[in-house]
């Protein structure tokens, strides 16, 4: 059976029973454990990978108290055929449903659709575990070699993956120090080649909150004398980034950005031409922050960004009386690149915000999500072939290198734990995609392709 057959008849049926089940990630649901949604999704996958043995597989379902579980599968191969371990990387917990899906369409409504399959987490990131043992079970069928390898899978990921790290500690000793890392929750530039991440941003958020009074008070009566805790939230939000460039000010929440990746963005953007921005669903007259799509692309992936996620303290339109109201909450998500630390990142981020509160306005900055990113090391001769030869036989076009603007806190972790590693950190999440929001879709047909650019790296790592 072909890996495309595979993913028709036996990948998909799982991933449509998958999107059914709203396993949203702990930060998005307190109450994780006792709703069994996590679980759901994890026993989902650990039933499928049963059904589906490969040679040399044991798979247990890892559990930490208190802590999400994760599942982990390592495939011994036949035989000594390399040294080396290969840790490939996926994760089931999901983001939460987001409204605005199209009719039809709905996050825990599985539907297949020209090639797409509509629902949430399927592209984001529960097809990993399925691509991976079906690019392994490709490599047994077709007796091509592969080193150990050592699938983990959590439910975390979508927090921040704070759990991950006591599992890395628990587990060392069964990961063992792998040589290279698959990882499955990155993106491409388009559905016409293989894609590799060079790089991912780092995140910082939390939220903003200024308080002016004790009780909401009549507008006409206390306008003029208040000062809006709306207004003194905007001019503090001017101490970050600049509104009418949406460029952050502070030098410290910057990095160089090294020419060779500035180089991958101009190549990117050359081969991805307006699709760098037309991929958005921008109202109509709507334009991007910059005309060169190479600066698009090193502002998604290299440059601080800053974005206002969510609010409260503001009523609903209908019941928006002539009320100054007594205070403001801002949900704040501000993107750090690659290689800024988070933590100081957030310390620096609470003292520009809380300094000199405007009118003596009780202000203050909660930090939550403090995740650094990722910055691959240089790629190694042997990978950097094996990409390109594998790409052109699977999609007919050569590899192409883009830094991502998400985070996955996975990556630097392993980064720091493992440095002398090889990445591969690749995905599905393409134009439309729309991970996290609505009308999120998995490309059918890109994802098998993927898969069996995966079995060829594996294989290539054994032969290095």
């Amino acid at each position: 059976m072909t890996i495309a057959q595979f993913w028709d008849e036996r990948i998909v049926p799982a991933l449509v029973e998958y999107i059914r089940i709203p396993a949203k990630s702990p930060h998005f649901d307190r109450d994780w454990q006792k709703n069994g949604h996590i679980e759901a999704a994890v026993q989902l996958a650990a039933r499928w990978c049963k059904a589906h043995p490969l040679k040399g597989m044991t798979l247990e379902v890892v559990r930490l108290e208190g802590r999400t579980p994760l599942l982990l599968v390592q495939v011994e191969p036949a035989k000594k055929e390399s040294s080396g371990t290969v840790l490939l990387y996926g994760h089931l917990d999901k983001q939460p449903e987001m409204s605005g899906w199209r009719d039809g369409l709905g996050p825990w409504t599985p539907v297949i659709e020209q090639g797409r399959l509509y629902g949430r987490g399927g592209a984001d990131d529960g097809y990993a575990v399925f691509s991976a043992f079906s690019a392994l079970r490709a490599l047994q069928e077709e007796k091509r070699p592969h080193a150990r390898c050592v699938m983990v899978i959590e439910c975390c990921e979508e927090s921040g993956s704070y759990d991950l790290p006591a599992y890395l500690e628990a587990l060392s000793p069964r990961i063992g120090k792998p040589d290279l890392v698959i990882g499955l929750d990155s993106g491409c530039g388009n559905y016409e080649q293989l894609w590799g991440t060079t790089s991912l941003r780092g995140l910082v958020n939390g939220v903003l909150s200024v308080e002016v009074l004790t009780e909401g008070v009549h507008s006409g009566d206390a306008s003029g004398v208040v000062a809006s805790s709306f207004r003194i939230a905007r001019a503090l939000l001017d101490r970050l980034d600049d509104s009418g460039t949406g460029m952050v000010k502070d030098k410290a929440l910057h990095a160089l950005i090294p020419p060779e990746r500035a180089a991958q963005a101009k190549l990117a953007a050359e081969v991805l031409g307006e699709q760098v921005w037309r991929k958005f669903p921008f109202v109509p007259g709507m334009r991007p922050m910059h005309g060169e799509a190479a600066e698009l692309v090193l502002n998604r992936s290299w440059r601080p960004m800053l974005a206002v996620t969510g609010a409260e303290g503001l009523p609903p339109r209908a019941n928006a009386g002539n009320v100054l109201r007594p205070k403001t909450e801002l949900m704040l998500s501000l993107r750090i690149p690659p290689t800024v630390d988070a933590q100081a990142a957030a310390q620096r981020v609470k003292q520009v915000l809380e300094a000199d509160p405007p009118y003596g306005a009780r202000v203050r900055f909660e930090a939550g999500q403090a995740a650094t990113g990722w910055h691959a090391p240089q790629t190694a001769a042997w990978l950097e072939k094996a990409l390109n030869e594998s790409s052109k036989s699977h999609y007919g076009k050569p590899v192409m290198w883009l830094g991502e603007g998400g985070t996955i806190p996975f990556m630097a972790m392993l980064g720091a734990k493992f440095p002398q590693a090889q990445f591969l950190i690749t995905g599905v999440l393409g134009p439309q995609s729309n991970a996290h929001g609505p009308n999120e879709f998995l490309h059918l047909d890109y994802a098998q392709r993927l898969t069996a650019c995966v079995a060829d790296i594996i294989e290539a790592h054994a032969q290095r």
